[in-house]
């Protein structure tokens, strides 16, 4: 489809309103109250449902390789579960993975 730059714009502005009201919705109206417990026990799990949905897409149909899933993203991926499971430190797992990554791109 052919959009003017008007229509762009217009799709644009929409979508920043639209993403202020969710998030003025939530962060505004609530402000300074007390949230209840049952929304808090939901908000602990946010970071960690986050990370798997951005990384996941790219690790089963990666852009580089047509969407063929690839050895070397499957292993990477999955030293990065290890590390992150046995050391509990999501920075080790990140960089365990990008360095597994790296490493058996150049080995094979």
């Amino acid at each position: 489809m052919n959009y003017s730059d008007m229509e762009i714009w217009g799709i644009i502005i929409a979508i920043g309103i639209g993403t202020y009201l969710i998030r003025f919705s939530f962060l505004g109206l609530i402000g300074d109250r007390e949230m209840p417990d049952w929304l808090l026990c939901h908000l602990r799990y946010t970071p960690v449902a986050i990370l798997p949905g951005l990384v996941a897409p790219l690790v089963i149909w990666p852009d580089a390789t047509g969407g063929v899933l690839e050895a070397s993203r499957t292993i990477s991926a999955l030293v990065t579960l290890g590390v992150g499971l046995w050391t509990k430190n999501v920075l080790y797992a990140i960089i365990a993975g990008g360095a597994t990554l790296g490493l058996v791109q150049v080995l094979f």
